[in-house]
């Protein structure tokens, strides 16, 4: 559907509310989904926005917890790359878990957002997680048990920001030599699409370390059951 052409946002919460028990929207601005979900009478599921992808995280963390356990302490999961908003959902998620976990940016205007950052700090205070912004890929990757990454051009990026952003994201790009840093047992993830040759190396993604297409599967299950559990009243939006 076409949110605001025609009709207030609110509108339509109202109307789709009468026909379904659910809404899951993927848009690009946080703002449209705040909307819908104060006007909405029904759950209302963020499946990605600008700001966050909460329902991403969902599956990642099945894939890791069927990889080392739900026991993650003592581990360090590592995003690295452009601070959108798969670093802000790994911060929130890493905070919520009580993880270690460390966004590895480039300083400046491609660094995850100050009040997704300070947000999680306090969500970790009650947790005991460890959140940490880095601006040094090796350092962040070193003894890692995940290394994880988006693409370096999001949506609603602008055109024009294109080669100055692939300039100053190389150094953090995934390849073999960063995953030499990490640990033993180590993964890769990705939430795709992938650009090989840009954020991963296809050695990375296509090699034994990565666990990206059994991460896809997961997203079908988790939406599954999140939408089950929020349609019999099991669990409550906020």
């Amino acid at each position: 559907m076409q949110l605001g052409r025609g009709e207030t946002i609110e509108d339509t919460a109202r109307i789709i509310s009468g026909y379904a028990s659910a809404l899951i929207v993927r848009t690009f601005a946080q703002s449209d989904v705040d909307e819908l979900g104060r006007a909405s009478t029904v759950p209302v599921i963020n499946a990605l926005t600008d700001d966050d992808h909460p329902t991403q995280l969902l599956a990642d963390w099945i894939t890791i917890q069927e990889k080392f356990g739900k026991d993650t302490s003592g581990r360090k999961f590592v995003y690295l790359g452009d601070g959108n908003n798969m670093s802000h959902a790994w911060l929130t998620m890493g905070a919520i878990m009580g993880a270690h976990v460390v966004a590895a940016t480039p300083e400046g205007k491609w660094a995850p957002d100050t009040k997704v950052v300070a947000q999680a700090r306090e969500i970790a205070k009650l947790t005991g997680a460890t959140i940490e912004v880095s601006h040094d890929p090796e350092s962040a990757a070193k003894d890692a048990s995940v290394l994880y990454t988006d693409v370096w051009m999001s949506m609603g990026d602008p055109e024009a920001d294109r080669a100055e952003k692939m300039k100053v994201l190389k150094p953090f790009a995934v390849n073999s030599e960063l995953m030499k840093l990490t640990t033993k047992d180590s993964i890769f993830m990705h939430c795709l699409p992938a650009h090989r040759g840009e954020e991963v190396s296809a050695e990375v993604i296509d090699g034994p370390s990565s666990v990206v297409w059994r991460e896809a599967l997961h997203r079908r299950t988790t939406i599954q059951s999140l939408l089950y559990h929020l349609v019999r009243g099991e669990i409550k939006g906020r």
